[in-house]
């Protein structure tokens, strides 16, 4: 009987698992709402409250958005990213590459963006069109190309990248290519307004990728929500739902920055094996929320030659470390952690900015050697504060200096319409708002100096 009880546990654990048809069984998908999600993580934290983030829509609000510079850098020193964990300078590129970077990598791992899992899946690339058409009056070859993720690990999660590439239809070789992040707000999106400010009315023109193909050049668009829902509702959904199995984030996992860049690098995969695609030349250019996925992409995955980073502020270029526009408060709220790693919301509740074992002038300097264009506008863009940009490529500099390369130039903050772009680090202040328009032909020819 004993042994009979034994044989039946067995036969019942299988099918438990298996399913009648010895089929692995998986749990659905938790199903939060991005509030819900977020309280999670901050019980998983043990954080009772979080600071109010700035308010960029009333100027009259006890936490009102600050624009005034003299109340701007009250945590003025910044982590210096040529001196060690244990206080030991970094003075030669081997240690910067050996020892100093890897540090700095892991912070931001630990503590900002989150940990990429080490098994992420395949994604297999198909081309689902060609098309000869014209963008402007260029002929080009356009594919439509969608990468399916493998999801043999989880299959209630489907994953199908979505991308989209066009070469001029006379180059006669591989080409350099300029891929965008796709932006598309999400529904119900307002952007911060300030004050008694009309945005000027946007430069008329090409397109960017006129201008690109105009190069000679190829352009691509990725689109990034196809990898990674932009809400906290989606955490167990997209690429990080499949590597946690429906399941909420730990406070180091990965957040959707860091997701949006594992698809822009499984793009670079396909361009590699594209021969209309020099892959040697890809550079990566984003927006706003695109614009922190931008730099987040460019600093991790060393491949990309070149980065457009247009209006990121808080969580891209912008020090954090700056009480100017946008906070880390905002970004640590329902509305955007989802970005972030859920360690990120320690920053806004027992801890403050300066406790930060990084600021951006690290991530900037994480894309060393190769060379960055950091962007943003004046009229309608203060939320992302310039300044705060500019300053982060300032302290990134000596990184650059250290690996042979030029740094900005200059320590003072240029005027608007200044193209710093004779080192390898760049900046431009356009006098648009909350746009990537008027910086694109500065940015080409920035890239040109590069791309052969």
């Amino acid at each position: 009987m004993k042994n009979l009880i034994s044989f039946f546990l067995i036969v019942f654990s299988f099918t438990n698992v298996f399913g009648q048809n010895n089929t692995p069984t998986y749990a659905p998908p938790v199903n939060f709402t991005a509030e819900q999600d977020h309280q999670n993580m901050m019980d998983q934290l043990h954080i009772k409250s979080l600071r109010p983030g700035a308010d960029g829509n009333n100027p009259t609000a006890p936490n009102a958005a600050n624009y005034d510079e003299a109340k701007a850098n009250p945590y003025p020193n910044l982590p210096n990213p040529l001196v060690m964990n244990n206080g030991k300078p970094v003075n030669t590129a081997k240690q910067w590459w050996n020892k100093r970077r890897p540090e700095i990598v892991e912070d931001f791992d630990r503590e900002i963006y989150g940990r990429m899992p080490a098994n992420t899946p395949k994604v297999n690339w198909e081309v689902i069109s060609i098309t000869h058409e014209k963008i402007g009056d260029i002929p080009v070859i356009t594919k439509k190309l969608v990468g399916h993720v493998d999801n043999s690990s989880y299959p209630l999660d489907t994953i199908n990248i979505q991308l989209t590439l066009s070469t001029p239809t006379n180059a006669t070789g591989p080409v350099p290519v300029i891929m965008q992040f796709g932006f598309v707000f999400p529904p119900g999106f307002h952007f911060p307004k300030q004050p008694n400010v009309k945005a000027p009315a946007m430069p008329a023109g090409p397109s960017w990728q006129q201008q690109v193909l105009a190069k000679g050049w190829g352009c691509a668009i990725i689109y990034p929500t196809s990898v990674q829902a932009d809400n906290g509702a989606g955490l167990t959904k997209g690429i990080i739902g499949l590597m946690n199995k429906g399941q909420p984030r730990k406070p180091d996992d990965w957040g959707a920055l860091r997701a949006w860049a594992w698809g822009a690098s499984r793009a670079l995969d396909y361009f590699e094996s594209d021969k209309a695609v020099n892959a040697k030349e890809v550079g990566l250019e984003g927006h706003s929320r695109f614009g922190k996925a931008t730099l987040v992409t460019m600093a991790y995955d060393q491949r990309f030659a070149i980065a457009y980073v247009s209006s990121s502020g808080e969580g891209g270029a912008k020090l954090s470390r700056r009480n100017a526009g946008e906070l880390v408060e905002n970004v640590a709220g329902a509305g955007e952690y989802h970005w972030m790693a859920g360690n990120f919301l320690k920053y806004a509740g027992p801890l403050h900015w300066n406790d930060m074992p990084v600021d951006a002038h690290e991530l900037i300097a994480l894309c060393a050697p190769r060379p960055v264009f950091i962007s943003g506008g004046q009229k309608g863009d203060g939320w992302v504060d310039a300044r705060g940009m500019f300053m982060a490529a300032v302290a990134a500099g000596p990184v650059y200096k250290l690996l042979g390369k030029k740094d900005l130039g200059t320590t003072d903050f240029p005027p608007v319409e200044t193209s710093l772009t004779n080192g390898d680090l760049a900046f431009r202040q356009h006098s648009s708002g909350h746009t990537d328009v008027p910086n694109w032909p500065f940015f080409i020819d920035f890239a040109s100096r590069y791309f052969k």
